[in-house]
């Protein structure tokens, strides 16, 4: 009884130390984002941008990785790989967002949307060799993009504070936080064996920073304050996009109201 006594009045300690060390590691990230608020905040900041300075940093590092990484293989694969290959690979990768587009739409209320993209899927899937042809666009079945970030949008949750992920580029907190969701509804990740998922995660990535060759070249040579530029631009489209209210009247919509622009020509 002493031993079992003993043992209890050793453990109890031991696992109180645990439990006290899991949430001082639980609390390091949030520790973290307030030094990083505190910091990156100033009494001249853009009322969008509070965390400038993190972001500018950020935005640097990415620029050095995309400089010596991803631009080079991206670059590579333009020049190497035929157009109507690259066509088909950007088709494939945009008729699996349309199904995700097709779920936020239905969230959104958005009918004419959710059929769109659920029509789209199909005659694309179908008749489209797995998605590598956009009949789809050919028949006049317009794409309707959407993300989870636009469906709490579309439900009254404002974007938030500018904010430059690593590597992932510009974002907002709000659509920062709809990242698991949307990672959770991109069907890639249910891809199986792992090796083809992550080759198609690469893929991916190479076709969409290709997409977007030509853009970056002219905002290079465009804008005076590349980081600027970008952020404007990023927010007047996520803010656009997330201002229509939930009814309104289909006369007074805008083209592309609260949805995605269309992606840049190849």
């Amino acid at each position: 009884m002493k031993t079992t006594l003993t043992a209890t009045r050793v453990a109890r300690p031991t696992a109180l130390r645990a439990f006290a060390a899991r949430q001082a590691r639980r609390a390091i990230p949030l520790l973290a984002v307030a030094a990083l608020a505190g910091c990156a905040t100033g009494p001249h900041a853009n009322p969008d941008d509070p965390f400038e300075s993190y972001n500018r940093s950020m935005t640097r590092f990415s620029d050095h990785v995309d400089e010596a990484v991803l631009k080079p293989v991206s670059t590579a694969y333009v020049e190497v790989t035929p157009a109507p290959v690259r066509t088909g690979v950007s088709n494939f990768f945009g008729n699996l967002a349309d199904v995700w587009s097709f779920v936020n739409n239905v969230l959104q209320l958005r009918a004419e949307g959710a059929a769109n993209s659920f029509m789209r899927v199909n005659v694309n899937t179908l008749f489209g060799l797995g998605g590598l042809l956009d009949v789809a666009s050919e028949l006049g079945i317009d794409r309707s993009r959407q993300d989870f970030g636009l469906t709490l949008g579309r439900w009254g949750v404002g974007t938030g504070p500018y904010v430059v992920l690593p590597l992932l580029g510009p974002s907002t907190l709000r659509d920062t936080l709809a990242l698991p969701v949307d990672s959770a509804g991109n069907p890639v990740r249910y891809v199986d064996p792992v090796a083809a998922r992550n080759s198609l995660y690469a893929l991916r990535i190479v076709d969409t920073r290709a997409n977007l060759l030509r853009a970056g070249a002219v905002i290079d040579s465009a804008a005076l304050d590349k980081y600027s530029f970008t952020r404007d631009v990023f927010m007047q489209v996520r803010q656009g996009q997330s201002s229509e209210p939930l009814f309104r009247d289909d006369a007074d919509k805008g083209a592309n109201d609260g949805m995605l622009p269309p992606e840049p020509d190849r």
